[in-house]
């Protein structure tokens, strides 16, 4: 889609928007992690209880993601981004006024389920609002919320969990989300259907063929390093290194705006290449390097291990934005928000099951081990990748196409 200065205006505006509001169900979804040590400490936890906790809202996420996309494709992106979020901002007070590990994280992960739609929905955004030729660089902004997210999370949480707790903690996010919710209703503007599906030729589901389902399976394991890897970041500078809950917060928050940015450029180089998926492939061979260096560093227990663990921060999370590209892409704009539904719920099964499955590793052979495996799944993803079944230019298929993917050749 091409647009004059006002429509221009406006798309990035709606774009800003959208991103704001994922950041804001992100400070929540992803952000609690930053809060192990304090629950650790503070309410007296487990590792394993701790990361159970902390995925709740994962879990809900999970559940209801097909469900906001189906909702996006058949009533607009607005109506599902605000009511998702306001009920979200509800469901965490619900969690705040009461007590007990089982309340708190049934409360969770409803206000997971509803954060949801923001997820399937602020896709849609992107690929009704923007072209071919500038989709990576629009849905790398969009993704950058996720680390920004984390950002404002490692920044805010650990200060008031460490002095208040964790209930007091969810307050943050609690009001992010609400006020993003309303400025969803006031200012959000769907973008123009018609004349997305301009010269589209309709056919139907774009699941008649393995490259989406290959696209979403990769996208799964790479969700399980970096995962991993931001989970308990805080709590190995805290256990292994001796830092404070506080000080770790403030240098992982330096490495999320990083990664966020990392995000912008992948979507550029993607744009600039005509391709999402060589450099999806090219970036999970990346992280795989990453990881095991980071593995190797924790198991001399040297100090470069803290150098590699920024490292690994941010190549684990740069290829994000691609994948959704060419999902959103491939999907076409009748099929976007549900196909977004099925990638994002992959990834949060990996990244709700890794955390807690990793946490038994960790508190067995310790953080060397759970490295070590981890780094050997990006292998895995970088086969799956189905690079030769994408089309030589990424912007071949069109803002409203609803065409399905081309049969896999590799």
């Amino acid at each position: 889609m091409t647009a004059g200065g006002g429509d221009s205006n406006r798309r990035w505006l709606m774009l800003g928007i959208g991103m704001t509001a994922q950041c804001a169900s992100c400070v929540f979804l992803y952000g609690l992690a930053y809060l192990v040590p304090v629950l650790r400490a503070e309410e007296g936890l487990s590792l394993t209880s701790a990361g159970v906790l902390v995925t709740c809202p994962t879990i809900g996420l999970m559940c209801t993601l097909v469900l906001w996309g189906a909702a996006a494709d058949r009533f607009g992106e607005r109506v599902v981004m605000a009511s998702g979020l306001l009920l979200a901002g509800g469901a965490m007070g619900l969690a705040v006024a009461g007590d007990g590990v089982v309340w708190t994280g049934s409360w969770l992960a409803v206000a997971g389920a509803a954060s949801a739609s923001v997820n399937a929905a602020s896709g849609r955004v992107v690929l009704g609002w923007f072209g071919p030729e500038q989709r990576g660089v629009a849905m790398g902004v969009r993704q950058m919320a996720q680390p920004l997210g984390m950002v404002a999370a490692a920044l805010v949480l650990p200060p008031i969990g460490t002095a208040y707790g964790f209930g007091a903690a969810l307050l943050f996010p609690l009001a992010f989300c609400v006020l993003a919710g309303i400025a969803i209703a006031l200012f959000v503007v769907d973008p123009p259907r018609a004349a997305a599906v301009e010269g589209a030729a309709k056919s139907g589901s774009p699941y008649g063929t393995p490259v989406l389902y290959r696209i979403h399976a990769a996208s799964a394991l790479l969700v399980i390093p970096q995962f991993v890897v931001v989970s308990y970041s805080a709590d190995y500078l805290v256990q292994d290194h001796g830092w404070t809950a506080t000080s770790a917060g403030r240098l992982l928050a330096a490495v999320q705006g990083v990664a966020a940015v990392s995000r912008l450029v992948v979507g550029a180089w993607s744009d600039r290449m005509g391709s999402r998926l060589i450099p999806m492939r090219r970036l999970s061979l990346a992280n795989s390097a990453a990881v095991a260096a980071l593995a190797l560093a924790a198991w001399l227990s040297s100090w470069p291990a803290i150098v590699a663990l920024l490292v690994a921060s941010v190549a684990t999370v740069c290829w994000n934005g691609v994948a959704f590209t060419s999902v959103a892409e491939l999907a076409g704009s009748a099929w976007a928000g549900r196909a977004l539904g099925i990638q994002n719920t992959a990834q949060n099964l990996t990244a709700a099951v890794g955390p807690p499955v990793f946490a038994i590793v960790i508190g067995g052979p310790g953080y060397a081990a759970a490295y070590g495996i981890c780094a050997a799944i990006p292998l895995a993803a970088a086969a799956l990748t189905p690079v030769r079944a994408e089309p030589k230019r990424a912007g071949a298929v069109a803002v409203g196409s609803t065409a399905a993917p081309v049969r896999s050749r590799g």
